[in-house]
């Protein structure tokens, strides 16, 4: 079983997000509804993999991205960005600070599937 946490202040794309996750199978999940609330989760179990949004209030995204990958203990989890921006710019930032994938809302559940497998080596 993978740990997934999912950062997304949208309870409804939490929830789209969550339900492909236990469709596919393998997964346990647990959710965070800002950044804030994330770094409060991570140490709370061994993740495998977090999905996040970029804008949040409080600690966004990006801000995320960049304690995760600066921390020795969180820096070897994949991440995967699930945002509304969709610029050519904004995909490169992201993946620039570290994250393993970038998925564009609104999404098809193939696409975040493929990019979380992409993310924990092809499973």
């Amino acid at each position: 079983m993978k740990h997934v946490l999912i950062v997304e202040d949208s309870k409804a794309i939490r929830s789209m997000i969550r339900v492909a996750l236990e469709e596919a199978g393998g997964f346990i999940v647990a959710e965070a509804g800002n950044g804030f609330e994330a770094l409060k989760a991570l140490p709370a179990q061994p993740l495998d993999l977090i999905i996040t949004d970029i804008n949040m209030p409080d600690i966004n995204g990006l801000e995320l991205i960049g304690y995760v990958k600066s921390n020795p203990a969180y820096s070897t989890i994949p991440l995967i960005i699930v945002s509304t921006e969709k610029s050519e710019e904004d995909k490169k930032r992201g993946l620039s600070l570290g994250a393993s994938g970038y998925v564009v809302k609104p999404f098809k559940k193939e696409d975040l599937m493929s990019a979380v497998g992409k993310a924990l080596g092809g499973k």
